[in-house]
């Protein structure tokens, strides 16, 4: 009987994980041929709140490195592990330059190159940070992606650690792809990644963005009335900013009175629309000056 595309959704549990990390990552580790128990997680913030690497250190007996770049959220986790003699803690900014990249970070550790897992979470840079790793090729990587932006986009945002915007899950598919990887799962807003070789291993048809990405309750839609109108669909908030919401009155273009297919303006309406180009954008009043010019001519 053939798997259904989003079987891996099934084993969805949590016992440190946000959104039923756990469950799905024990799953996708146990469908591995091999596993050499390595995993690595940053920003691990204290290492025990919504961690994706928690449950496999104290339960499968995983050794781990797990890096945050706050000192204030470090010390506790330092605490934290104190006592675990197979964690590695760090302090550092994961980056994506030659001397803070993950590479970089890793060489003074006892990790392998293809070590099990790795957990991707900063906010923002996630995408530079995995494209920068090179040297290191772990098995299964589980990354943040934004859940505001439609699957149909591919949104990279700018590489500079200033900057917290995050990137499309379309375009971690297709860095993935790049570096020989293939989507096996989303959940919440994690995506999952297993090397090409262990693709067949999980019997999915069907991985696109389209097929696993089932959750689109976050997405704020825009689209416009022939008219002129703009209209939001979806959830109409700003997730991280308290909830505030998006009002389609913030969102309007066209002064209320112009907003009628074009077609239909009289005159006095068509003069007061060529008044609203010249100053809001006159380089689209030239053109379509030049355009009726051209029309007329010919």
């Amino acid at each position: 009987m053939t798997k259904s595309a989003n079987w891996l959704l099934d084993h969805q549990a949590s016992i440190y994980s946000q959104s039923g990390e756990d469950g799905i990552i024990d799953k996708i580790l146990e469908t591995l041929p091999d596993t050499d128990r390595w995993c690595v997680e940053f920003g691990a913030l204290d290492g025990e709140s919504l961690s994706n690497t928690r449950n496999l250190i104290e339960n499968a007996d995983y050794s781990a490195v797990l890096i945050e770049g706050s000192k204030v959220r470090f010390k506790t986790l330092e605490s934290n592990y104190a006592h675990v003699k197979n964690v590695t803690a760090l302090n550092r900014f994961v980056g994506f330059d030659a001397k803070d990249n993950l590479d970089h970070i890793l060489a003074d550790t006892a990790i392998p190159a293809e070590f099990d897992f790795l957990s991707i979470d900063i906010d923002g840079n996630d995408y530079h940070v995995w494209k920068a790793t090179t040297r290191y090729t772990p098995k299964v990587v589980c990354i943040e992606f934004n859940q505001t932006i439609p699957n149909e986009i591919v949104f990279v945002q700018a590489a500079d650690a200033a900057v917290t915007q995050g990137s499309s899950l379309s375009a971690l598919v297709e860095l993935g792809k790049t570096k020989g990887y293939e989507l096996v799962c989303v959940a919440g807003v994690n995506a999952f990644f297993v090397l090409s070789k262990y693709f067949p291993l999980f019997e999915i048809d069907d991985n696109s963005v389209a097929k696993l990405r089932i959750d689109l309750s976050a997405i704020t839609y825009l689209f416009i009335g022939y008219d002129g109108t703009i209209f939001l669909r979806g959830q109409k908030i700003m997730p991280w900013h308290c909830k505030l919401p998006i009002k389609e009155s913030d969102m309007q273009r066209l002064p209320r009175f112009l907003r009628k297919f074009p077609e239909s303006y009289n005159f006095p309406e068509l003069i007061a629309f060529g008044v609203y180009l010249l100053f809001s954008s006159p380089r689209i009043l030239i053109s379509e000056i030049r355009k009726r010019y051209i029309c007329m001519q010919s």
